[in-house]
């Protein structure tokens, strides 16, 4: 009766480093949020929402959802825009009117949407 053969240890190396390069190939973009700017998201996200831990859960999802859609470069400028919105002026005509602005804050609008969706 033949014996069954165990895979080779060539095989599995194989099979391994094809799962750590394909671990490899993933976006890094969600990982580059500094811990305070993701803590602020949470905390304003919390006073919004109410202050309860699965508020907190649910504020935690959401900006881990917007960091795969947005680097943290294009949500501190998007963050920018916001903020000078409100401007009075030229400046602030500027900020609401742009057409490159106007793409970063629907760009924004669109990653909370799905944070919405996946998390709330």
């Amino acid at each position: 009766m033949p014996t069954r053969r165990t895979q080779p240890a060539g095989l599995l190396r194989r099979v391994a480093l094809s799962l750590l390069l394909a671990g490899l190939a993933l976006p890094v973009m969600a990982n580059d949020y500094p811990t305070e700017a993701r803590v602020d998201y949470v905390l304003g996200c919390m006073a919004s929402n109410g202050n309860s831990y699965l508020t907190m859960q649910k504020c935690s999802c959401s900006i881990d959802v917007i960091a795969e859609h947005l680097s943290y470069e294009e949500y501190e400028q998007v963050e920018t825009v916001l903020g000078m919105q409100d401007q009075r002026g030229e400046l602030g005509v500027l900020f609401r009117t742009e057409r490159g602005m106007q793409d970063q804050l629907q760009a924004l609008r669109q990653a909370q949407a799905d944070a919405n969706l996946r998390c709330f």
